[in-house]
């Protein structure tokens, strides 16, 4: 699967969980890493933990295995690593605490919704 496939597949399973602010990163050349961060908020732990599980059950189904989740027993912020594509779902408070789109601050925005 290419990896603009897997962003669009990502965006699509945060959306249909209703996550908020889902907002793409393009952090190639920035990081060795990955080439993409897909950061989403969800309205509580536990709806963190039920957009998290969504995009791992797409992405299974598309044939993608991750790398690694990490933060399912918080469920403040969960980490999804895709390989190209990292996806962070956070709560609100931890969205803005570690405020991720100020740390990456000069890698290109992309709207979540428009332009995979």
């Amino acid at each position: 699967m290419q990896t603009e496939e897997i962003k669009a597949l990502v965006v699509e399973a945060l959306d249909d969980m209703k996550a908020r602010d889902i907002t793409v990163l393009d952090v190639r050349g920035r990081t060795s890493v990955t080439d993409w961060m897909v950061i989403a908020t969800g309205t509580s732990n536990r709806h963190v933990s039920a957009v998290a599980a969504n995009v791992e059950e797409k992405a299974k189904a598309a044939g993608l295995r991750a790398a690694g989740t990490e933060g399912r027993a918080a469920a403040d912020w969960v980490l999804i690593d895709l390989f190209d594509v990292v996806v962070h779902v956070m709560t609100d408070q931890a969205r803005h605490f570690y405020d991720l789109e100020r740390l990456w601050g000069e890698a290109p925005l992309q709207n979540g919704n428009a332009g995979q």
